[in-house]
């Protein structure tokens, strides 16, 4: 049984959604992170840099959104290519993408634009700029295939709970048809919507428009 150290963020649906889509056997703990609780001296034995999610299986323990993933595709064999085969580094290369880029870049937006708007016009427009742009590769790429690659991987896990809050970007998701197409295909899967309401249900999944 793993246990799942989450929250209601995208990085927490991220691995929601993969224990969901895998068919795993979890539990799942509530780290409240608006009341801090993600310092609690207990946590930090499991997560050493005091930030959800984190996972437990067995004598295990494993932090960071990015490793979770690769760890519960490799220990499953689903949703992750061949490592030998040239699709593996394809994956990598959108998982890296969205670790390195899509998601900082994102949460800077919900940081200025949602949470604290009127505080920086410099940082609610660079922050909007850049997060276009991302939406912008994101099309391009989607344009080109059903997934981030020829089928869902991890890579999808990782990247669409971001996409989720483009409302907190005010990015209208229409201005992009291929993403919408993908977000949508995706936002349909009962596991996806099993996986964005842990460990709360906040209700349903954003729709564009």
């Amino acid at each position: 049984m793993i246990t799942l150290y989450t929250w209601t963020t995208p990085n927490g649906r991220k691995i929601s959604i993969a224990l969901e889509e895998m068919a795993l056997d979890y539990e799942c703990v509530a780290i409240d992170i608006t009341r801090d609780e993600q310092f609690a001296p207990a946590f930090l034995q499991i997560s050493p840099n005091n930030r959800i999610p984190a996972i437990v299986d067995g004598d295990r323990s494993i932090f960071e959104s990015g490793a979770i993933l690769l760890y519960l595709a490799a220990n499953t064999g689903r949703f992750m290519p061949d490592y030998d085969s040239p699709a593996y580094w394809e994956m990598m290369q959108w998982l890296m993408w969205q670790m390195s880029g899509f998601g900082p870049t994102l949460g800077q937006a919900h940081h200025f634009l949602h949470y604290n708007p009127g505080k920086s016009a410099y940082a609610e427009t660079r922050y909007h700029d850049q997060a276009l742009q991302l939406y912008r590769v994101l099309d391009r790429r989607l344009a080109e295939s059903e997934f981030l690659l020829d089928t869902l991987t991890i890579a999808d896990f990782a990247v669409w709970p971001w996409a989720s809050r483009f409302d907190y970007q005010n990015i209208d998701l229409r201005g992009f048809p291929h993403v919408t197409r993908w977000y949508l295909q995706l936002a349909a899967r009962p596991a996806f919507q099993r996986g964005y309401a842990r460990p709360l249900d906040v209700g349903p999944i954003p729709q564009p428009g």
